[in-house]
């Protein structure tokens, strides 16, 4: 059931990347691929290309740069590299350490969890995808400074997911930018999110994420894109994620061992994200010459790291087996560029997963009652997933 459903969402979402991603991962850890790059397929190898940075860059040609840097200038988290790179980091980190983030979801998604939970236990089917984009809507908010007292507030997370989504939606494997077409409507989209960024940052209110920027130094622009990054990045991961997480738990018998044992919570966690893979593929340009295993690369060529196949060498879900060290949170890079915002998202899957098991010990066990696999989206996942008491 577990491997049947997570191979459904992939093929819904790329049919023919995915595909190719698995046969190339038969050919070897590393083979270069006529118009696509040179192609990482182990473990051990992409680590060692994400944590040299001075052969492989996020901000060379072939880079994430040649996507975002059109749309969303040089200064956000997804394209720098070098010092610029690890100020930035250094005037964001506190925004996120693991006590920050534990009490923005707490301040955040208190009661939207805790109406979750009570829905469950009442009996009411729940379509997880819907809560967890609520939950992320709610976070995002919350850092660009977006009132969040609304009177239809999940009318307007959802607007920011489906304007997130068709922006990344843009994305595709074999090309290496967006056409001009789609960097002009990809301007438009990203300015109208972090609109309210930039007032929060005018304002100088330092109740919000933007305000707190600007007083640690950040200009207006490295604070928009720094919010850019986070609404790019940190809300349709999550909202694929976190269904997925569920689901397994629940094909696999695992959702039910934590409700007797929930210090096993973070070892499934991990291994969920290992072998969903928020994250399936990685870029990195070339900036000087070198080698990725035993292929020679020069400047211009791209590496893409299929961090799916990397992940998935490993085996299938087993919470119980340890990573080996190349392996360990991969799919949140390495290196300077390892994900800042890792923190935040434990903490709002930790959250999430936690009201789904309240709900589980006050009325017994919970059933998938209905699912369907998201079509055509950058990041696999679950359009629908609907939990509720057995019928």
């Amino acid at each position: 059931m577990t491997a049947r459903w997570e191979r459904r969402i992939q093929l819904a979402a790329h049919p023919l990347t995915y595909p190719l991603a698995r046969a190339l991962a038969r050919l070897g850890p590393v083979v270069r691929v006529p118009g696509l790059g040179v192609v990482v397929n182990d473990a051990a190898t992409a680590r060692a290309v994400l944590t040299d940075t001075d052969t492989f860059s996020k901000a060379a040609p072939g880079s994430p740069a040649d996507l975002w840097t059109p749309v969303l200038g040089r200064s956000v988290l997804l394209n720098m590299a070098g010092p610029d790179h690890a100020q930035l980091r250094r005037q964001l980190s506190g925004l996120f350490a693991p006590a920050a983030v534990r009490g923005l979801c707490e301040r955040v998604l208190a009661a939207t969890l805790t109406d979750m939970t009570r829905r469950l236990a009442g009996g009411e089917g729940v379509d997880v995808v819907t809560e967890v984009r609520r939950c992320a809507g709610a976070v995002i908010a919350e850092l660009v400074g977006l009132p969040t007292h609304e009177t239809r507030p999940t009318a307007r997370f959802d607007e920011m997911f489906a304007r997130g989504t068709e922006v990344t939606s843009m994305v595709r494997l074999t090309r290496r930018g967006l056409t001009p077409r789609q960097v002009k409507r990809a301007r438009t989209v990203m300015a109208e999110l972090t609109a309210p960024a930039v007032t929060a940052y005018r304002a100088a209110d330092v109740r919000t994420v933007p305000g707190r920027m600007r007083e640690l130094g950040l200009t207006e622009d490295e604070a928009r894109g720094a919010v850019a990054a986070f609404v790019l990045t940190g809300t349709e991961t999550l909202v694929s994620f976190v269904p997925r997480l569920v689901a397994l738990g629940i094909d696999s018998g695992w959702l039910a061992r934590l409700t007797n044992d929930p210090s096993w919570s973070d070892a499934v966690v991990a291994d969920a994200l290992r072998y969903t893979v928020p994250s399936p593929v990685m870029l990195r340009g070339v900036a000087a010459a070198g080698r990725v295993g035993p292929v020679a690369v020069a400047p211009g060529d791209r590496v893409v790291i299929m961090t799916l196949s990397c992940a998935r060498a490993h085996g299938p879900f087993d919470p119980e087996r340890p990573h080996p060290a190349e392996l360990r949170q991969l799919w949140f890079g390495a290196g300077a560029h390892f994900c800042l915002g890792m923190p935040l998202a434990l903490a709002e899957i930790h959250a999430f997963l936690d009201a789904i098991l309240d709900a589980w010990r006050q009325v017994g066990p919970l059933v998938i009652r209905e699912r369907r696999a998201a079509a055509r989206v950058l990041i696999p996942g679950y359009a629908r997933l609907v939990l509720g008491r057995p019928s």
